[in-house]
């Protein structure tokens, strides 16, 4: 079933043409990723299929009886709002009956009388009608792992991670047949990345998104279409897939152009040659010229990023840290932490959104001070320091000014030298945008800006939080291949997983309570350890006698066993878990179930309507997290 047709779409900026009819279309349960460079027309693309931008030809086609909710890379409230309000700002009457629910309960907590009682009592029928109690528990799941806790709070308070935040819970709230999404990654943290990658597999859902982050587009999309010099190209699989196919389609395109170039040179010698002669019976031929010569100078030369400045001298001290402190009020960020870098490490810093990330890298920069202990940087370190923040920049000024504001010539790698205008050219800002103001740039083109002026200053220690914002996945590439070859220090605080993996040697863990936990490893290790300790730690408290067998030496496997045999088999404890976890998801759902059927009796004790809400809340939270360690012991068995 066809919920989406794109056909023969044109977009241009004055001399800068975006795509040439480009058509696509998006059927029931696909799940497509739409990538390009940045400018090259992502959100635009994505904002003309939702009406927010007009077209300079083709057409959009939606089928008419489903639903579609567009989540925008910079979301658009009205800031007077509340959050609760701008989340239950839908015309969808389930989630009207919910909000109705939630407002009456809250006046009725607030102030007991016949007025609010009434309300709450009108409510609950309601919610009792449209069988509104299940959605009413979805709600609070998706609030609580967003950690959308300020409610109350005006949106023009919010910082813009909170906004995004909030946006993305509306839009999963509302729960469409057809989800456009533009980097709904952007601002989570790892965690909350990990849990909307398992709710949209799990969801009935269409999907179209823009996003950066590989691990995300691998785990949630099976098609990729991306944007290249104008032209749509489309790729069934994931992105280990794309990049294959990519791979052999520019070699097919280069021989093609190789080919036709050859040939225009035969041709054109022939039409120089042969002026007099061209008549009717060579008219064919001079069509046939058009052609080639057309076919020739289709292929733009591949412009790409070149990261290759100077690095200042790094000596023996680096950076020490001892025994650091840090707290807002009764919130340890850092309570009691040690480190001394050494030179060419390349450090993670995880932990959930709030944890004390940037207030760490923030203390480095002596942005912040410790509450206690000691920082010292040695005397030859030169920070870069690429704040999640970005860079201030004045949006009357052109492109090229604000490089040359630093620095008139750079030094390089190889020792010569390079003007600004060269270095911006490196950077794939060509003249036209060089010249151009700041207030044209795209996010990515600002961020890509930011990490130039950074790269100036030949630092020997870079320091990047969040690093990977708004910068399309070509970018990211070629960044992660310049920073593995760095031989400074690198400390990182990014949510792209893919990214973390491929360069860290170690992690900076924050856990919480002020505890920062150092693990030799990249952030897939971690997560493994992770799990292995969440599985060990409540069967300890299970039963001594189990875990006594669990760690007796098992028989060694003799060599001429057969191969199959070398698969891991589940161990005692673990078979105990599979069969204890069989018996509390059954008991669960049958819990979920009666609870559901007495609330769809129409309960008119508002006590125990909001203790039966609560728990069905609960328990959905539980069967996720045991039928997801259930389908892993599964395996096993």
């Amino acid at each position: 079933m066809n919920y989406l047709s794109v056909e023969a779409v044109s977009k241009a900026y004055g001399a800068k043409k975006l795509f040439d009819k480009i058509s696509f279309g998006l059927n029931q349960g696909q799940r497509i990723a739409l990538i390009a460079k940045n400018g090259a027309g992502k959100s635009t693309l994505l904002k003309i299929i939702t009406g927010k931008e007009i077209a300079d030809e083709g057409s959009v086609t939606f089928r008419k009886d489903i639903t579609v909710t567009y989540l925008n890379q910079n979301p658009v409230f009205n800031e007077a709002d509340t959050v609760v309000e701008a989340i239950y700002n839908t015309t969808n009457p389930t989630l009207n009956a919910v909000r109705e629910y939630e407002f009456a309960l809250e006046d009725f907590e607030k102030e007991m009388n016949d007025k609010t009682s009434d309300r709450l009592e009108r409510a609950t029928e309601r919610m009792n009608d449209l069988d509104a109690w299940q959605t009413e528990a979805k709600v609070q799941e998706v609030l609580q792992r967003l950690k959308i806790k300020f409610l109350d709070k005006q949106i023009g308070v919010l910082s813009g991670g909170q906004k995004k935040r909030v946006a993305l819970a509306k839009v999963l709230i509302d729960e469409p047949q057809l989800l456009i999404l533009d980097e709904p990654t952007n601002h989570l943290d790892v965690e909350m990345i990990e849990w909307l990658e398992n709710y949209l597999i799990n969801k009935d859902l269409t999907l179209l998104l823009v996003t950066h982050d590989r691990y995300f587009l691998d785990s949630v999309c099976t098609e990729i279409i991306e944007i290249d010099n104008t032209k749509l190209y489309n790729y069934k699989g994931n992105f280990q897939y794309y990049i294959e196919k990519k791979a052999e389609r520019e070699a097919i395109e280069s021989s093609e152009i190789d080919k036709a170039k050859n040939l225009y040179t035969r041709e054109l010698e022939w039409v120089r040659k042969m002026p007099k002669a061209r008549g009717t019976k060579a008219k064919y031929r001079v069509d046939q010229f058009e052609v080639t010569k057309d076919k020739a100078f289709s292929g733009k030369k591949e412009e790409k990023l070149e990261l290759g400045v100077k690095m200042n001298r790094i000596g023996g001290k680096i950076l020490e840290m001892v025994n650091i402190k840090k707290a807002f009020g009764q919130t340890k960020i850092i309570n009691g932490f040690s480190y001394v870098f050494k030179k060419g490490e390349k450090i993670g810093v995880v932990g959930k959104n709030g944890a004390g990330k940037s207030t760490f890298l923030n203390m480095i920069m002596e942005l912040e001070k410790p509450d206690a202990g000691t920082i010292s940087t040695g005397e030859t370190i030169v920070y870069g320091y690429y704040s999640q923040e970005g860079m201030k920049l004045n949006e009357d000024k052109r492109v090229i000014e604000i490089v040359k504001d630093i620095a008139e010539y750079i030094p390089l790698a190889d020792g010569s030298k390079l003007s600004a205008s060269g270095l911006l050219t490196k950077f794939l800002f060509p003249p036209d945008v060089q010249y151009g103001f700041v207030s044209k740039l795209s996010g990515g083109e600002r961020r890509r800006l930011f990490l130039m002026t950074i790269l100036i200053k030949n630092p020997n220690f870079l320091i990047l939080d969040e690093p990977t914002n708004d910068l399309d996945i070509v970018t990211l590439s070629v960044l992660e291949d310049f920073l593995t070859n760095f031989q400074g220090c690198v400390l990182i605080v990014t949510h792209d997983r893919y990214f973390m993996d491929k360069l860290v040697d170690h992690l900076f863990v924050f856990e919480g309570e002020g505890v920062v936990r150092d693990f030799p490893g990249n952030y897939t290790e971690y997560r493994d350890k992770k799990e292995q300790e969440d599985r060990v730690k409540p069967t300890e408290l299970i039963s001594p006698i189990i875990e006594k067998e669990e760690i007796m030496p098992e028989p060694v496997q003799k060599a001429s066993e057969p191969a199959a045999n070398n698969k891991k088999k589940a161990s005692f404890k673990e078979k105990f878990e599979f069969e204890q976890l069989e018996k509390d998801i059954a008991e669960l759902e049958k819990e979920k179930q009666t609870l559901s059927e007495k609330l769809n009796n129409g309960i008119t004790d508002h006590e125990e309507v909001l203790k039966y809400s609560q728990r069905i809340s609960k328990i959905i939270s539980e069967l996720d997290e045991k039928g997801l360690r259930w389908l892993e012991l599964s395996e096993l068995m």
